[in-house]
């Protein structure tokens, strides 16, 4: 039986959606803390609560020890330096000289960099509604980030900053793509492990100071949410929906930000309800879209978690393993060579060229 598209796809949709969610939900929360804690330091507190709060949550889950392929180190690395070290210093950076009306909007950069280095550089496939529909969310992004006056940019150099911040995330994203068949929660506890320390030592250098014990175990605790599980969640929407998907889906981060921040006490503007449209109609395209072509699975030897009812892991076990259709495992297996055709998406089991 070939797989559901249409079901594999909302998997990766509810995650990335769910991850904007969390994420989004960290704007507001993490403001009330700001006060108290430095941007760099908050950073790495927030970086630190996530993978501190990973490696307790997999303890207790006594998850299995990940062995990461040789072949996928390299990306990993990759991700971890260009999304947990060096983003956040150019954001930093950035923020220390221009306005947050123009940070702000800089940031919606993001998304549309995620998507044109999956599109160009990894070769992702995207026709004109997925494209549409990628516009429509950043347009949504971009019209929340603006204030009631105009924004500012002060000058280039900030600006330059911020897009590059920007690019580090997408470059992560991408790399990321790359692991996403490995346990999601290991990847958060590694990025966390270095980015946080990494963040707080830089902040400590500089001559920040450590907040009170309420105020850091609030940020660690608000970083486990909304950057550990989001994290989390990201991966699994890049697994099965591809890189620009997700980071389309991702990019609705900031109007559940401020969907919170009424609901804490700030006015319905006119921009909320105009980016919360023009989302709609952008996750609507994405929904919508149908791709199917013959194409061809060649031999691959791998280990993730799957199940026996989606078309792609009809495999045998040995006498030790049982799978009921349905049942979600994983353990080490071999695709055999197949071509058919089916409606799919670039999730981890199609990454081929068109």
């Amino acid at each position: 039986m070939i797989e559901s598209s249409r079901g594999l796809r909302n998997v990766g949709v509810r995650a990335a959606l769910l991850a904007a969610v969390l994420f989004g939900a960290s704007a507001p929360l993490a403001k009330l803390l700001v006060g108290d804690v430095g941007p760099w330091l908050l950073a790495g507190l927030l970086y630190a609560g996530a993978g501190l709060g990973m490696g307790i949550w997999r303890r207790l889950r006594r998850a299995p020890r990940v062995r990461l392929p040789r072949h996928e180190v390299p990306w990993l690395v990759g991700a971890v330096a260009a999304g947990g070290v060096a983003g956040p210093v150019l954001l930093l950076f950035g923020l220390a000289s221009m306005p947050a009306s123009g940070a702000s909007l800089l940031l919606n950069a993001e998304g549309v960099l995620t998507a044109v280095i999956a599109w160009v550089v990894f070769r992702e496939p995207a026709d004109r509604r997925v494209v549409l529909g990628m516009l429509a969310i950043v347009a949504g992004a971009v019209v929340i980030a603006v204030p009631t006056g105009q924004a500012q940019v002060a000058s280039v150099w900030p600006a330059l900053a911020i897009v590059g911040a920007c690019a580090c995330w997408a470059v992560d994203n991408n790399l990321t793509r790359k692991v996403s068949l490995t346990d999601a929660s290991w990847l958060v506890m590694v990025k966390g492990a270095v980015a946080g320390p990494t963040n707080l030592v830089v902040a400590l250098l500089l001559g920040a100071a450590l907040p009170t014990v309420t105020t850091t175990a609030a940020a660690l605790v608000l970083g486990f949410v909304a950057y550990g599980l989001s994290l989390v969640l990201f991966i699994v929407g890049l697994r099965h929906v591809g890189t620009a998907r997700a980071g389309a889906y991702f990019s609705v981060a900031p109007f559940f930000g401020a969907v919170l921040a009424v609901a804490l006490g700030d006015a319905v503007t006119w921009q909320l309800l105009l980016a919360g449209a023009l989302m709609a109609a952008g996750t609507w395209l994405h929904l919508s879209e149908r791709h199917g072509h013959e194409h061809t699975h060649r031999v691959v030897t791998h280990d993730h978690g799957h199940t026996h009812d989606d078309g792609h892991h009809d495999h045998p076990h040995s006498a030790g393993e049982r799978a009921a259709a349905g049942v979600a495992h994983r353990h080490v297996h071999t695709h055999d060579p197949v071509t058919h055709r089916h409606e799919h998406y670039p999730d981890a089991h199609h990454r081929h060229d068109h």
